[in-house]
């Protein structure tokens, strides 16, 4: 199993679903390429849940054509599950046995047997820290150890793709930052992922590539810096008298790209403008506000974040709230 780094691992063309009134996929397109984790971000009811459902063979789609490391995903469906791991939004294990039991019963339903199931079992559970806990049951773990033993579950039989569906939702900081690194550690052994997530935060760290889709097709996708180079930045300047502030809103409007009127805290003395992606270097505004007589404490660029991404391409403000995992 497996591709070699920057082949289409996961293709889809024109992919359409409908559940009753409501259009889930509407000519979804995606290229993920092979060694690399991919990014699906989206307000709720976007589609994302409905994609990895397609991909993994769990939803027939209505029209168009997917395929998962070469495979149809309707008329190669076992093919296709013999080369991915799925790990849903919720833990699909069983809380009366131990992590150890759990482990060596998904080897079993994988076909291992049982020598290989418990070698396997016990490999997962030394690699990805979970050793010490191996002989507790599941029902005593914490959320965080939950959601990795699920993940690792899903490894028993180390897909070329695993599917990661809103993987860290409900966790804690520290539990999050533990996922991140399992995940980092299943790229960098050769694994694919493919990763719908509610926190931008989430994809900046650990997406190569990123899909935004909204109403059912991809609406912009690049690399986290493309993105956010699609909408510039800000220009952000604190002065220190509050009566220069209109000689420094003056000053700020020629330099954005528009002649927006910058935004203007008062209280703070802090004026910001939107600037493009080919904004001026700071001794260009340094210049620009010394030219009108503004004498500035602070100025700087600030990059935009991936939420502001996201907030101007779909219109909608990020959500915590989890999607409905056939929306």
């Amino acid at each position: 199993m497996g591709k070699h780094t920057g082949d289409a691992v996961v293709v889809a063309e024109g992919l359409r679903k409908r559940f009753g009134q409501t259009q889930a996929l509407d000519g979804l397109d995606l290229t993920v390429p092979a060694g690399q984790v991919y990014g699906l971000l989206g307000p709720n009811g976007a589609g994302k849940s409905t994609s990895v459902r397609v991909f993994a063979t769990l939803t027939r789609p209505d029209e168009g054509r997917a395929t998962v490391a070469g495979h149809d995903v309707v008329r190669e469906a076992g093919a296709v599950r013999r080369e991915i791991g799925l790990a849903g939004q919720h833990a699909a294990l069983d809380e009366q046995l131990t992590g150890r039991e759990n482990l060596r019963i998904f080897g079993r339903l994988f076909h291992l047997g049982t020598k290989r199931a418990r070698e396997r079992a016990d490999e997962l559970l030394e690699r990805f820290d979970l050793a010490h806990a191996a002989d507790r049951l599941v029902k005593t773990y914490s959320g965080g150890m939950r959601r990795r033993l699920d993940l690792i579950s899903s490894l028993i039989v180390s897909p070329t793709v695993l599917f990661l569906d809103e993987p860290t939702t409900g966790l804690d900081p520290r539990s999050r930052n533990e996922i991140w690194d399992t995940v980092r550690d299943l790229v960098g052994q050769g694994t694919t992922v493919l990763l719908t997530t509610q926190y931008l935060d989430e994809a900046d760290q650990l997406a190569h590539n990123i899909a935004v889709i909204d109403t059912g097709k991809v609406i912009a996708s690049g690399t986290p810096d493309e993105l956010k180079a699609r909408i510039g930045g800000r220009i952000d300047v604190t002065v220190g008298d509050a009566a220069e502030i209109p000689d420094a809103a003056r000053a700020l409007a020629v330099l954005a790209d528009t002649g927006t009127e910058p935004d203007v805290d008062a209280d703070r003395r802090l004026l910001s403008v939107p600037v493009g992606a080919d904004s001026l270097a700071l001794p260009d505004i340094v210049r620009q506000l010394d030219q009108a007589g503004v004498k500035a404490v602070d100025v700087g660029i600030r990059r935009p974040t991936l939420d502001e991404v996201f907030l101007t391409l779909t219109g909608k403000p990020t959500t915590t709230t989890t999607e409905e995992a056939a929306r």
